[in-house]
């Protein structure tokens, strides 16, 4: 999977009619959190910022759900 920047997603969400505060809300994000992701005041490091980048193709990286966080660093048995 290719990187988007902000302006590709933003692309992306009038392309479909989409818009942000109806994808955050149908993703479990607060508007504004998307909002500063997309505008690079939030870079996306960890948490709700973290997935938000994620999902909207901004960074490479793993969503891991808050179920299972306690779980996040533990290595699969081979």
């Amino acid at each position: 999977m290719s990187l988007r920047t902000p302006d590709e997603v933003r692309a992306e969400f009038k392309r479909k009619g989409v818009s942000i505060s109806q994808w955050a809300a149908a993703n479990g994000f607060t508007v504004n959190m998307v909002f500063e992701v997309l505008a690079g005041r939030k870079k996306g490091v960890r948490g709700q910022a973290h997935r938000i980048a994620v999902k909207l193709g901004l960074k490479e990286g793993d969503v891991v759900e808050e179920a299972d966080i306690a779980n996040a660093l533990q290595r699969k048995s081979a």
